[in-house]
């Protein structure tokens, strides 16, 4: 079992500017891309700060003053990598309360950009495909259980599982990892035991 990663989400190219880039043309980026922020980089495409509608808006309630990417940056970028699980990365995002990650390569090239709607796909996974991990990975291959002993139902997200375990302890353990299963929105216990 395994968490998708970043390069697994991310948009693979990312719309960047240069630092000296003047404010009409990051505006003019974010209406025909339709995004939100553009990454600022150097020559050698590595990230020096990010320019979101946040940092134009903050740019227009105080009165102007900046007009390139540069000066209206924010700085340094709060980056990903690739290899990265989208559960680390979201756990970046939210305690740096940025909407988006340039993803960066061994090099520290810019490689692609992971938002927080990439992130809101892995609930869109198809019910089938979250059945499929949870019994093949979770409960046959991490778990060893015979496919027998749980039937598992997925329903919007949601995972009922039920059937007879042979221990008591094994619940929550089955619990806890079908719950992480990427796309999962909640598990409902009808599990039984036989001790």
């Amino acid at each position: 079992m395994r968490h998708r990663s970043v390069a697994d989400l991310m948009t693979p190219t990312a719309v960047t500017v240069r630092p000296d880039t003047p404010l009409k043309e990051i505006v003019r980026l974010f209406d025909e891309f339709d995004i939100t922020a553009v990454c600022v980089v150097t020559e050698a495409n590595h990230p020096l700060g990010v320019v979101s509608e946040r940092d134009l808006v903050r740019r227009q309630a105080d009165g102007g003053g900046a007009s390139t990417a540069g000066e209206l940056m924010t700085s340094p970028a709060v980056v990903a990598r690739p290899e990265w699980s989208v559960v680390r990365a979201a756990r970046v995002m939210d305690r740096h309360g940025v909407k988006r990650l340039p993803v960066v390569d061994e090099e520290g090239a810019v490689v692609g950009v992971l938002s927080r709607s990439d992130l809101v796909r892995l609930f869109l996974r198809r019910d089938h495909a979250i059945q499929e991990e949870i019994v093949e990975d979770v409960l046959t291959h991490t778990l060893r259980l015979p496919a027998s002993a749980v039937n598992v139902e997925v329903a919007d997200g949601v995972v009922t599982l039920s059937g007879v375990l042979p221990r008591r302890a094994l619940g929550p353990v089955v619990m806890r990892l079908c719950g992480s299963v990427d796309g999962v929105a909640g598990v409902v216990d009808r599990l039984r035991y036989d001790d």
